[in-house]
């Protein structure tokens, strides 16, 4: 047997996408002795790291939530939306303002699981 690590004979129990950075560092000490300094590194150059010496090409498209726009608008809405609770004083108006935030929140959930 050569001494080439695949992806493969790692084992893994997760795409390396899905890894914490934490549990990457681990893979990368104890499994994959040709990544040096990895203590020091974040999540992304742990993966550009990994990926190459494993020889993963990197896909050009990105994948990409195509409502990242959208979700960033509503949760902008949702902030305001928290300060006007924080500013109400009827029960009624607060009651109204959780029940839409709420709703939001919900939306997105979806957006994000949409992709």
């Amino acid at each position: 047997m050569s001494d080439e690590i695949t992806l493969q004979s790692l084992g893994l129990k997760k795409t390396l996408d899905k890894m914490t950075a934490k549990e990457l560092r681990q893979l990368v000490m104890d499994k994959i002795p040709q990544i040096t300094g990895a203590t020091g590194m974040d999540k992304d150059q742990l993966l550009v790291a990994i990926k190459d010496v494993l020889g993963i090409k990197e896909e050009e498209g990105v994948k990409t939530n195509p409502y990242k726009a959208q979700i960033h608008d509503i949760k902008t809405e949702i902030r305001s939306m928290r300060e006007q609770k924080a500013k109400a004083t009827a029960r009624k108006d607060k009651d109204i303002l959780r029940k839409r935030i709420n709703k939001l929140k919900k939306r997105t959930r979806r957006l994000s699981r949409a992709v």
